[in-house]
């Protein structure tokens, strides 16, 4: 591993897990804390006041790892004044901006909760209209920066050109498949940044392996940024991400993604993140069908679980263990191209 990856690495974890010493006593002093719904299980209610607004703690870490080792990074890998530089540098940049800013949509959101005291934070419609805005930009910036290219390669089977189908292809996958599905994943202690360390991993291989030096330094960061909010995380937490973070975890994940050019890798990666939003399509589809009839017992479906008895802890295991597999997958995958 080279010297700038662990430099990254460490930066990353280190202001990320030291930032929670001042944070969450800061947000339990402001009483920003998570308010639990009615509907989620009923042994949830022991976490009513929890700190939210955690995620805050990597946003941090991951951006100033990032930028501080991007020069360093550069000058080791030879990058520095060749024109790959520039594109590549375009692709860390904008991906960086827009995770921040899907940031700042959940900390409207989660604002609009604790602090407004209105439970359901944005609307649908509010949420939708920022995501989509977001989205378009990041999606023009590269295509103007020729960071983006229409052909979608798909492992074993070869290449596909979408044409203009692409871009909506590309928004479906970035707000639904990715960000939307991180945020789902986020209701239970440590699941969320368990399963993005998991995925970050992964990418940090396949982006060592192509050489794609932007997307491994973005990987690297994110991976210990994880790692550093666990350390607060982790069951029984003592600070939860809130929308702050689980959006931004997953704008990070698709800024990874198509910066190696390789968006239709967040499947195998994020396969957990995928059941996750399918298991709400599916129970949601079914009780309408059927009148009030449910599939699972409830759903995202790491709840299920939970009301079939498992910890919390056994969950974020299991899910984690199917998460490493399907990043094993991508690995093996990315090898063929």
């Amino acid at each position: 591993m080279n010297t700038w990856m662990i430099v990254a690495a460490l930066a990353a974890f280190g202001v990320t897990a030291l930032s929670g010493l001042v944070l969450v006593p800061w947000l339990r002093k402001l009483k920003y804390g998570q308010t639990i719904l009615d509907i989620g299980p009923k042994w949830h209610e022991k976490k009513q006041g929890t700190p939210t607004m955690g995620g805050i703690m990597f946003m941090l870490g991951i951006t100033v790892a990032v930028a501080v080792c991007w020069p360093w990074m550069a000058k080791a890998t030879g990058l520095a004044g060749q024109p790959d530089a520039s594109v590549m540098g375009a692709r860390v940049l904008y991906g960086m901006i827009m995770a921040l800013l899907f940031g700042l949509i959940g900390f409207l959101d989660d604002y609009i909760k604790v602090v407004k005291k209105q439970n359901m934070g944005l609307t649908a419609k509010q949420k939708m209209a920022m995501q989509l805005a977001v989205s378009a930009a990041y999606i023009i910036a590269m295509q103007l920066n020729g960071g983006l290219s229409t052909i979608v390669d798909i492992p074993f089977l070869g290449q596909l050109d979408l044409g203009w189908l692409f871009y909506p292809f590309a928004i479906v996958i970035i707000i639904a498949g990715t960000v939307n599905a991180v945020n789902l994943s986020d209701g239970l202690d440590g699941l969320a940044s368990s399963l993005v360390f998991v995925a970050a991993l992964a990418f940090l291989v396949i982006a060592t392996m192509l050489q794609l030096w932007g997307a491994a330094l973005m990987s690297a960061a994110l991976a210990a940024g994880c790692i550093g909010f666990l350390v607060w995380n982790f069951y029984p937490a003592k600070v939860f991400m809130g929308d702050t973070g689980s959006l931004f975890l997953g704008g990070m994940l698709v800024a990874i993604a198509f910066g190696l050019g390789l968006p239709i890798f967040l499947v195998p990666v994020g396969i957990v993140f995928i059941c996750e939003v399918l298991s709400v399509v599916i129970q949601t589809t079914y009780f309408k069908l059927t009148h009030g009839k449910r599939i699972f017992k409830m759903s995202p479906i790491h709840h299920h679980f939970e009301m079939c008895g498992m910890t919390e802890v056994q969950i974020v295991m299991m899910f984690s263990a199917v998460g490493v597999l399907g990043g094993v997958l991508a690995v093996l995958a990315a090898a063929v191209l």
